[in-house]
C-alpha cells in the first residue's frame, strides 16, 4: 500500500469566495472540484477545499486530514494491526472508495481509493 497524495482539509462557507486566494497561493487551478451531498469540494495543491452549510460541514469535520492511496483493502488490514478503528467502513464515492479511521492515538483521518482515471490524471500526469 502506498501513499499517493495528502490533503490538509479547509473548510469554508464558500468554495468560489476561498479558491481565488488558493489560485495564487499554489500557482495552480482546482485539478478536482464535485459535490457531495450537501458539501462543494474543491482540490487545489495539497488543499482539500470543503464548502457548504455550517450542519453539512460538521458531518466531515472529525477527520483532520484526506490521504489518497493505491489499496485501500491493504490499508485497512495496516489499520487494523496498528489498532486503528474503522469509523466509516469503506463506502463508495464519486472518486473511488473511502474509509474513515481513528488512529490509537486519537488522529482520524480520511482515506481514499481513486478510481484509475484520477490516479492518471492528478498523480500521474
Amino acid at each position: 500500500m502506498t501513499i499517493l497524495k495528502t490533503y490538509a482539509r479547509l473548510w469554508t462557507d464558500d468554495l468560489d469566495r476561498a479558491l481565488p486566494l488558493l489560485e495564487e497561493l499554489t500557482g495552480e487551478q482546482p485539478h478536482l472540484r464535485l459535490a457531495f451531498h450537501e458539501i462543494t469540494l474543491a482540490a487545489i495543491g495539497n488543499f482539500l477545499v470543503i464548502g457548504g452549510p455550517v450542519e453539512e460541514r460538521a458531518r466531515y469535520g472529525h477527520a483532520s486530514a484526506t490521504v489518497v492511496v493505491d489499496d485501500l483493502d491493504a490499508l485497512r488490514a495496516t489499520l487494523e494491526s496498528a489498532d486503528a478503528t474503522i469509523t466509516t467502513p469503506a463506502t463508495s464515492g464519486p472518486t473511488g472508495r473511502f474509509l474513515h479511521a481513528r488512529h490509537a492515538d486519537g488522529a482520524e483521518i480520511e482515506y481514499v481509493e481513486w478510481i484509475p482515471e484520477l490516479v492518471g490524471r492528478i498523480i500521474h500526469a
